[in-house]
């Protein structure tokens, strides 16, 4: 069979088939030497001596093979049939390359969504431990002060029921080290917890010089901060004890600002204006009466060693860890049982605080003092750790409301115009005094976000009635463009 060319230079319509659909071994006259190849194989007769026909099925099977008649439309075809390899095999690269990239793309992503639910689980669990905290530090205070006001109806002795409760301290640490057997994965002994704990005191850990020097004056603070609170207990109802003792955080401030030079701040030197106004309200609710002056002198003075106590730990042992800090306030209690106890004796013999028998003191009420009170100073060092440190203060302010609801279901306090001028002005301090060191920063930034989310909504709704007239004009068959 004879084939013709076509006058466009394309030999049969299967060239131009070819030509057409982009097969890559495609070359001009592909077609017609195919056809010629065939055609000598066929016409060879079987045990026929046939040399072309071996050179024709070599030329067909081998497409990078050169020979003198069809030497430039090889040369073509191996050029064209490499680069259709090539740019198959570049294809398939981007290919696997986009889907790499988009595999570690989609990872990265999983791994920020997971990250995000990780920290909203964090804090949602922190917000959780909060809630519970401040109820138990709020309840625990409230529970301490009613039970010394019922205390008080059958025994008043306020010294031994301050060194009863203190010598409970000892029984922190064991607490602790009960809760680190019970969470930890790598468990201590004991002493190796108890010499780790030490460091509080300074490498060598706990000295008997250490021991002296440094929970001396701490011992002598705690004693007298109770023994104060529990004397304007005496004098005063619950809820203004509570409140008047909540000036403590304005007296940790100007202790901290003379003596360990922090920070000035205006606002809490109002806070701090604002609970001097409240400690002279509270004076003048009762018409300066005797009782509520001296009261109010007590608990005035049971805020002031107590801010004392908090500066000097600063100043001396720093900051303290959870561990840390049951070590130091066991340390107390031994300290206390040691070292206090001849005070409680003297004071018995003198018949200053006297009882007729041991069997006579109400157990009940003084271990439920002394457990609460216990419970009191474990929840303070516990929330630290499992929330935040603001929660505790809030669960401290919150007892002054406690106390007013129990008092006034006890029909024990007649809540006048300044009484509750003064507790309110008390509160609002404490508060003010919880503001961080960088809150006009806060403030300034969350005023701004504010007015760019603001800014951000005008813009659309400045931009919605414009694709609404968009949509209309392209739906009537016009376009119109709005002016800005």
């Amino acid at each position: 069979m004879d084939v013709k060319a076509a006058p466009n230079g394309v030999a049969t319509i299967e060239d131009r088939i070819l030509r057409i659909t982009g097969y890559y071994g495609y070359y001009p006259g592909y077609s017609s030497q195919k056809s010629t190849s065939r055609s000598s194989v066929t016409r060879c007769k079987p045990g026929a001596n046939c040399p072309s026909s071996h050179s024709g099925i070599s030329r067909q099977l081998s497409p990078l093979s050169v020979t003198e008649d069809s030497s430039a439309p090889i040369l073509e075809l191996q050029n064209r049939g490499s680069s259709g390899v090539c740019g198959h095999r570049v294809e398939r690269q981007n290919r696997s390359d986009n889907g790499t990239q988009t595999h570690s793309e989609n990872s990265s992503q999983e791994n920020r969504i997971k990250t995000r639910c990780l920290s909203c689980t964090s804090m949602v669990l922190k917000a959780i431990w909060g809630l519970l905290i401040i109820l138990s530090v709020s309840s625990s205070w409230v529970g301490t002060t009613q039970i010394v006001k019922i205390t008080y109806k059958n025994f008043y002795c306020p010294f031994f029921m301050t060194w009863f409760s203190t010598n409970w301290n000892i029984m922190f640490f064991p607490v602790y080290y009960s809760g680190h057997l019970a969470t930890a994965q790598e468990k201590q002994s004991p002493m190796k917890k108890f010499r780790e704990c030490s460091r509080i005191f300074g490498e060598d850990g706990l000295t008997l010089k250490l021991f002296l020097k440094r929970t001396a004056p701490f011992s002598i603070l705690w004693t007298l901060t109770n023994y104060l609170y529990l004397l304007a207990l005496k004098k005063l109802t619950a809820t203004d004890v509570s409140a008047l003792f909540c000036c403590n955080k304005a007296f940790v401030f100007l202790l901290s600002w003379i003596v360990l030079k922090d920070r000035f701040m205006g606002v809490r030197i109002v806070a701090a204006i604002m609970a001097i106004t409240g400690i002279v309200m509270m004076a003048y609710a009762d018409n300066f009466h005797a009782d509520s002056i001296i009261g109010v002198a007590f608990a005035v003075g049971s805020a002031s060693t107590s801010a004392l106590y908090k500066v000097l730990f600063k100043m001396f042992l720093g900051s303290a860890n959870f561990g840390e800090a049951a070590h130091f306030v066991s340390t107390l209690g031994f300290f206390n049982l040691i070292f206090i106890s001849f005070t409680p004796v003297i004071l018995y013999f003198t018949k200053v605080e006297h009882w007729s028998s041991f069997a006579a003191l109400p157990w009940g009420c003084l271990c439920g003092m002394a457990g609460l009170w216990l419970a009191f100073n474990i929840l303070v060092n516990v929330g630290v750790v499992l929330t935040y440190p603001i929660l505790i203060s809030i669960g401290t302010v919150l007892s002054v409301p406690g106390n007013a609801a129990v008092d006034l279901l006890k029909q024990e306090v007649i809540f006048n115009v300044v009484r509750l001028a003064a507790t309110i002005i008390i509160c609002i301090g404490f508060l003010l005094m919880l503001l961080p060191e960088e809150w006009d920063e806060i403030t300034l930034r969350f005023i701004n976000s504010l007015k760019e989310k603001k800014s951000e909504e005008h813009v659309d709704d400045v931009t919605d009635p414009s694709v609404h007239l968009r949509g209309r004009s392209r739906a009537n068959g016009t376009v119109s463009i709005p002016l800005a």
